[in-house]
């Protein structure tokens, strides 16, 4: 046999194998996120490694260890019964794989554990593993005797408008409504909700709602939510809506920025000066020495004022002219033979000059 005709086999065998690779991998990733750990039990204190492959490309992942949880039901306290604080963020690479270090922490509930790991942006996904951790309690699930199922029939919206309070800092709140239909085959009563909050890429803050009524199997019921933002809160906002440990819906929130705040605190570097220096002025004023006459008068006279206003007739008093002091040289003439005492501008009697007349018999 030639052996050319013997080797085409292998090419063509390797010519399948690229083909197909790429759709292997398609076909896993379709399958679903998923964990995989380095060990099943571990103690606090020690670490595991946690890969997961079929996520997301480039998506940011969450892993927590969280109790009263099993991969069937999910984890149905939320990230409540998580160990947050010891919990690691990772991104996955452009095939949707990631490998992370794990530190080993309790979580605030007994076991059973598992390992959670779920998207922090982007599309909602997760995926549990099941996990022991070492000396801590264990404790049965509680019944799950409820066969109802809720579903979100129509989009969520968020109701409501911000007032002046708000445009002042004051916290911004809306009214989470959506439509649910019993999907379930028993009757879906005084269901909890769990609300959350999510800031950018931060993980929601979630808190539980309780709304009062029943809703059989095949019907369906308004809810309307209460939704609450801290004080002074704006940007892009995302409120989630989860019910037995799975998220119904999300509905983005655009909170303005209180601009309120800064023009208060513009106005009161403008008027609390102002006043200051208003009043440091009145200080002054009242402790500076005041002239020895007494308070000076300014503007008109009282006989002025009252010569001016119409209908009013002063006195005689009124209309004599103010006494005048009198200059030195206009003082009143000593002579006895002077007429009448009348004034008399001072005068050069010296015979010499021009323009005095000179007495008969004078020499």
């Amino acid at each position: 046999m030639n052996p050319s005709c013997r080797a085409r086999p292998a090419v063509w065998a390797a010519v399948l194998a690229l083909l197909l690779g790429p759709l292997a991998g398609t076909a896993n990733a379709a399958d679903g996120p998923s964990v995989k750990l380095s060990k099943s039990q571990a103690g606090t204190g020690g670490s595991i490694t946690v890969s997961g492959g079929g996520w997301r490309e480039r998506a940011l992942l969450m892993i927590l260890i969280c109790g009263q949880a099993v991969p069937s039901r999910g984890v149905p306290g939320g990230t409540n019964s998580c160990a947050n604080a010891d919990g690691r963020a990772v991104t996955t690479d452009s095939k949707g794989r990631f490998s992370k270090k794990l530190p080993v922490a309790e979580p605030p509930v007994p076991c059973p554990c598992v390992v959670h790991v779920a998207t922090v942006t982007g599309a909602k996904a997760d995926a549990d593993a099941i996990f022991q951790v070492a000396g801590h309690a264990v404790e049965p699930l509680p019944a799950d005797t409820s066969g109802g199922r809720l579903s979100v029939l129509t989009d969520t919206r968020l109701d409501g408008s911000g007032g002046l309070l708000t445009w002042f800092g004051a916290p911004p709140a809306r009214t989470l409504v959506f439509t649910v239909g019993n999907v379930g085959t028993s009757d879906v009563k005084n269901p909890v909700f769990q609300v959350g909050t999510a800031h950018g890429v931060f993980a929601p803050q979630w808190e539980e709602q309780q709304w009062r009524g029943s809703i059989p199997p095949g019907g369906k019921a308004r809810i309307e939510l209460p939704v609450e933002l801290s004080g002074g809160a704006h940007g892009d906002y995302t409120v989630s809506l989860k019910y037995g440990g799975k998220v119904l819906a999300e509905q983005p929130w655009d909170v303005g920025r209180p601009w309120g705040v800064p023009l208060f605190w513009i106005l009161v570097c403008l008027v609390v000066p102002a006043a200051l220096f208003r009043i440091g002025m009145a200080v002054v004023d009242r402790v500076r020495p005041r002239p020895a006459g007494g308070l000076r008068h300014r503007g008109l006279r009282l006989p002025e004022l009252a010569l001016r206003l119409p209908g009013f007739k002063p006195s005689t008093a009124a209309h004599a002219a103010p006494p005048t002091s009198t200059l030195p040289w206009f003082s009143p003439d000593a002579d006895p033979g002077a007429a009448g005492g009348r004034l008399s501008a001072p005068h050069d009697d010296s015979p010499t000059s021009p323009t005095t007349p000179t007495r008969e018999g004078s020499t």
